[in-house]
């Protein structure tokens, strides 16, 4: 189960938009730790380093979690997406640069479950599908359609998704993410 974990610090969460009102964002993800150590179900956990959390030290806190990994993106900006004129939200507020991402991982370098996507490795090496079930290239930066997969079948539309496995592979995308993946040598 991947969560989502921006800050650990509340301020922080409401600044930009993971605050609820009467719950805290904070005691969820220690709860939903527990349930998944009761269940036997790997806990990931997703950070987006932004303006608003770059300075911020998670060590103790990750730690204490204790992902089987954690995730942690720069914020990427896809035109049209999070992005320009079209986008529905702009995160251009969020945005950080390559070398205070690098600062950030640099604090963390000791958290044995890092994992860092930086957005040359995140930009190619996911493969999405919108709600017509085009996969997304978004290699010029913005988001370009394929055909749907229900008109041309799986591999015809990955023909045109600017997926790149060896990105894929090279920023760790295969990993042990079940119980049964126990089962495989990976």
């Amino acid at each position: 189960m991947a969560i989502s974990c921006d800050s650990f610090n509340e301020d922080t969460n409401q600044v930009i938009g993971r605050h609820q009102k009467n719950k805290n964002h904070i005691e969820q993800l220690f709860k939903i730790r527990d349930w998944c150590h009761k269940y036997n179900v790997l806990f990931k956990i997703n950070t987006v380093v932004n303006t608003y959390n770059h300075d911020e030290d998670m060590t103790e806190e990750i730690n204490n979690l204790n992902p089987i990994r954690w995730k942690v993106f720069q914020c990427l900006l896809l035109e049209g997406e999070n992005a320009g004129p079209e986008a529905l939200r702009n995160a251009s507020r969020f945005y950080i640069s390559e070398d205070v991402f690098n600062t950030f991982l640099e604090r963390h370098n000791n958290v044995p479950s890092l994992i860092p996507e930086s957005n040359a490795k995140m930009q190619n090496s996911y493969l999405i599908l919108d709600e017509y079930m085009r996969f997304l290239d978004c290699r010029s930066g913005s988001k370009i359609p394929s055909k749907s997969i229900l008109d041309v079948g799986v591999d015809n539309a990955l023909k045109f998704s600017g997926f790149d496995e060896c990105m894929f592979k090279k920023r760790g995308g295969i990993y042990k993410w079940s119980k049964e993946a126990d089962k495989l040598s990976w």
